[in-house]
């Protein structure tokens, strides 16, 4: 398997070569030359598998020889291992067509750590044996910080450094990025929102001061191996609720596109998927681009769902180049235009080969509070608002087939809104109790190249060659 950048002038890469290198060279995003397609047959085999094996099953075309069977195998056992439900990604019944998939059994109670432990175990076991050191740089709007923090803390031959909105993420959010204090770890909040965070990732990776003295790579979902691990929970859910003789609906609180790219990837593989829905807050961007073809940034909001506050969804360039024939060219030109003005047209080969998959729904503070309430009262299920803002999205689709909305965070990372909507105050998971009385270490700077890199610079190990 080789992996060509969306923008066409990237060196091609293999797994590993990709993994490591996180962005691609010429700002695009990796993505695999090829699509690989498992059978009917291959998909109900999938059927009495773990968890573990499932991962494996479906990755290991997207591996090729960067491991061997058995080493995949192993580092999905160990990655999943560390999950405290042993079904890892369980599903549970709402109602009669309803169901939600909750990915929040894992160290930080968030569906980043599907994919995160996962990743950490590959940068360790890509780096052992060389005399590489990576120097991890990543954005985060609340869950994927504390999950890759958590993922490569104490792991030899990596530094990581990971920015925050100031104010912008949850008590609990922050509390799990900045109370790590392994040397390796590095917490700074920015004086900017989730948009800037992202923006100075990507100049970091493009400045040749740093990218020169330094090997940069990235967790956040511009990974290619981080959206792989997420195709793997789609197969898990639909095999269990019929596929593949049975199309699985799915709804996905969405804002950096990532989640619902990889049940995306997992449609591409053959998984019968009769709908993805791309359920937004108010910052809308991709409600507007799906609906009406309009990508144009608006002013970010924020909200009680921090993690969806974003106005620019990195992996909607993954979308748009394999909807457009995987021009890089022609998407690299789209993506300048984008940068400069701050909107984009989708040519009607895009919106067209969208819609036949896709829909979205924009769910409203209100909407996503009465979903809460709602479910709380006749099920007694407790919902976080992330997941609140998809289900409210999945029950206004007409669709003769199980709709799954995504669980995507326990519901105690978001106390104060789940109190305020329903009254009840969930409680942190006993792993997590003691949070609140540990020390924290972070520091805030300017949301500017200079302040950031200059501190990554002065904090990082260079690469040993």
């Amino acid at each position: 398997m080789r992996y060509v950048s969306t923008r066409g002038s990237a060196p091609v890469l293999d797994f590993r070569g990709a993994t490591l290198a996180g962005l691609a060279s010429d700002g695009g995003l990796y993505v695999p030359e090829t699509w690989p397609t498992l059978s009917a047959g291959e998909i109900a085999n999938l059927a009495g598998l773990s968890y573990a094996q499932t991962a494996a099953r479906i990755m290991t075309p997207f591996v090729g020889d960067s491991l061997t069977s058995d080493e995949l195998l192993a580092l999905c056992e160990t990655a999943y291992g560390r999950f405290s439900h042993a079904a890892v990604t369980p599903l549970v019944q709402l109602g009669h067509d309803q169901w939600l998939l909750e990915l929040f059994h894992g160290p930080t109670l968030a569906f980043k750590d599907v994919a995160l432990q996962l990743l950490g175990l590959l940068f360790e076991r890509f780096l052992t044996g060389t005399d590489q050191r990576l120097t991890i740089i990543g954005a985060t709007s609340g869950d994927t910080g504390s999950a890759a923090i958590d993922a490569v803390a104490g792991r030899a031959g990596i530094d990581i450094f990971m920015l925050h909105p100031l104010g912008r993420v949850s008590d609990v959010q922050r509390r799990q990025m900045t109370t790590v204090l392994s040397p390796n770890v590095h917490n700074i909040a920015i004086e900017g929102d989730f948009d800037q965070a992202q923006a100075l990732v990507k100049a970091m990776f493009a400045d040749p001061a740093l990218s020169g003295r330094f090997t940069l790579s990235a967790v956040n979902s511009i990974n290619w191996a981080r959206l792989m691990a997420q195709v793997v929970y789609y197969f898990y859910a639909a095999v269990r609720l019929g596929a593949p003789e049975r199309a699985v609906a799915f709804s996905v609180p969405t804002g950096n596109f990532g989640d619902v790219f990889a049940g995306y990837v997992a449609a591409r593989m053959g998984l019968p998927v009769a709908k993805l829905v791309v359920a937004t807050n108010v910052n809308d961007i991709l409600h507007r681009a799906l609906s009406a073809g309009d990508y144009s940034k608006g002013t970010v909001q924020q909200t009680a769902t921090p993690s969806m506050d974003i106005q620019v969804s990195s992996n909607f360039e993954r979308l748009l180049f394999d909807l457009g024939d995987r021009d890089g060219a022609a998407l690299a030109a789209q993506m300048r235009g984008f940068d400069t003005s701050g909107s984009l047209r989708l040519t009607n080969a895009q919106r067209e080969g969208a819609s036949g998959l896709f829909t979205s729904a924009r769910v409203d503070g209100d909407d996503m509070a009465l979903a809460m309430r709602r479910t709380h009262d006749r099920t007694g299920h407790v919902l976080d608002p992330h997941t609140a803002i998809a289900l409210a999205a999945a029950q206004r689709l007409e669709v003769d087939a199980p709709v799954v909305t995504l669980a995507t965070a326990h519901p105690a990372k978001f106390g104060d809104a789940v109190e305020r909507a329903t009254g009840v105050r969930p409680a942190l998971p006993g792993r997590v109790g003691d949070l609140f009385e540990r020390e924290e270490r972070c520091v805030t700077l300017p949301a500017t190249l200079a302040a950031i890199g200059g501190y990554v610079a002065e904090h990082a190990t260079p690469t040993l060659v």
